[in-house]
């Protein structure tokens, strides 16, 4: 069976009447790791949000494809349906709203719950979600791969996390949700070394398990020494400079990105 793909092209994207992305083109296939590198400013995370459907991000041309499916017409949730995971570099706090809660209507909703429910079935409390002790059988699995204590369930939703704690969440969440494709935006973001370690092993493990593509999206190469990608592309002015193999991120490491800078400045000129 061919691997599903996600393919990003010739993407332009506006943010509030100004030009950000200016061309992407991009093919990831399950399976595969892509890192997308780049100094602070260059559209990345633009990129990000414009592939979730954010309402912010205004898509003048190209498309966004899964498998040779539009996802432009669709809403976030559809998207995420159709495959598509994005762990932020700055989840959003929801108060009043536990961990747990959250993730046992998100996971039902994604697995098709809601629409399994039966119109006579409305009135029963919790009728659309998955059963809780199938769930929670699952979700315990999930809590000790991330050595994360049981109690951390009935914290609000990022409310007081600390970065590792964050980052864990949404590993947790990706667990659970099974997408084909996770974009991380900045996943090192406020990690320690030990951090980094734990979610980078379980993001390595559910690619494994599940035939996961992964696009990492940082500007430094400490996550990429723990998620090794098979292709690494320089992302700068809104769109890729260039693209190559793993030994990318040395040259990345050792000459930062004033060169590319440059190179840009002299193929304009």
């Amino acid at each position: 069976m061919e691997p599903v793909t996600l393919e990003i092209r010739d993407l332009h994207v506006n943010v509030e009447g100004k030009a950000i992305l200016k061309g992407v083109n991009l093919v990831v296939k399950q399976g595969e790791t892509h890192a997308l590198m780049g100094p602070n400013g260059s559209g990345k995370s633009t990129l990000s949000y414009t592939l979730m459907g954010h309402p912010h991000y205004e898509v003048t041309q190209g498309d966004i494809l899964i498998n040779g499916e539009s996802l432009l017409p669709l809403p976030p949730d559809e998207r995420a349906r159709r495959g598509l995971f994005l762990a932020m570099q700055y989840p959003v706090s929801v108060p009043g709203v536990t961990l747990n809660t959250f993730l046992h209507a998100a996971t039902s909703a994604m697995r098709g719950y809601s629409d399994k429910a039966q119109p006579g079935a409305r009135g029963r409390l919790n009728a659309h979600l998955i059963p809780f002790r199938e769930f929670r059988k699952e979700l315990n699995e999930d809590l000790e791969k991330l050595k994360m204590d049981p109690s951390f369930l009935q914290r609000y939703l990022n409310e007081g996390f600390s970065g590792g704690e964050k980052k864990r969440a949404e590993v947790l969440q990706m667990a659970l949700l099974k997408p084909k494709f996770a974009i991380l935006d900045e996943t090192d973001s406020g990690l320690d070394i030990d951090a980094i370690r734990i979610v980078s092993e379980n993001i390595n493990r559910l690619q494994q398990e599940l035939n996961m593509g992964i696009l990492v999206i940082t500007h430094y190469q400490r996550l990429l020494n723990y998620i090794y990608p098979q292709f690494v592309h320089i992302f700068y002015d809104g769109r890729i400079f260039q693209s190559g193999d793993a030994s990318l991120v040395d040259v990345l490491e050792e000459k930062g990105y004033d060169w590319v800078k440059d190179e840009v400045a002299a193929l304009r000129s």
